[in-house]
This record gives structure tokens, sequence and C-alpha cells, in this order.
């Protein structure tokens, strides 16, 4: 059974930095894109950065370009996201994200609060 499990969320002033990590199990982590996705209160869901599957080619949303870095470690089924000088605009739950087959999985999500 495909799990994720997000960590590494919290409360932080802007300008600060924050780094978020997903460990993937139950399914080989290697062979699949993963992605971390946010939701702010009242707006969709969108995706925020993604990473192929040996750590090649990459996506941000232009809203994160040059602040946020998508990186994973296929040895320890690990996907990280460092977000630097974060902003209010940041402010949502960020959630962890996987295609295996036809399914869809994400995590419980984390936190992030941007705020003075």
């Amino acid at each position: 059974q495909v799990q994720l499990v997000e960590s590494g969320g919290g409360l932080v002033q802007p300008g600060g930095s924050l780094r978020l990590s997903c460990t993937a199990s139950g399914f080989t982590f290697s062979w699949y894109i993963m992605a971390w996705y946010r939701q702010a209160p009242g707006k969709e869901r969108e995706l925020v950065a993604r990473i192929s599957t040996i750590s090649g080619p990459t996506y941000y949303a232009n809203s994160v370009k040059g602040r946020f870095t998508i990186s994973r470690d296929n040895a320890k089924n690990t996907v990280s996201l460092q977000m630097n000088s974060l902003q209010p605009a940041d402010t949502a739950v960020y959630y962890c994200n996987t295609r295996v087959g036809s399914s869809e999985a994400w995590g419980q999500g984390t936190q992030v609060t941007v705020s003075s």
C-alpha cells in the first residue's frame, strides 16, 4: 500500500526558511515522479514543484521559482522541499504526491504558516 508521510511544517516569519520532507513506502520509490502541492484556505490545491525519477528535470510554479528547491534521495525513499524567503502568500497545507499506475497518492499534509 502506497504511503506518504510529510514532516517539517510550522510557523515561520516572513523571509525565513523551512524544509519539508516526505517519506514514502509501499512502492519502488525511484521509479516514480514525486511532487509537492499546496492548498491555501479558500483556494484550490496547486502544484508547487515536481521532480523526475533520478533527480533529473524539475518543475516549479512561477510563484516559487528561485526560492524553493525540490530534491530526492532514492536510497532513503524521501523527497524534500527546501523553502527560502518565505512570504505570507506561501501559507498553506503542503502535500506530498505521486501517481503509481492509475492510483494517485497523497500524504496527510503539513501546515506551513508564514506570519510575523
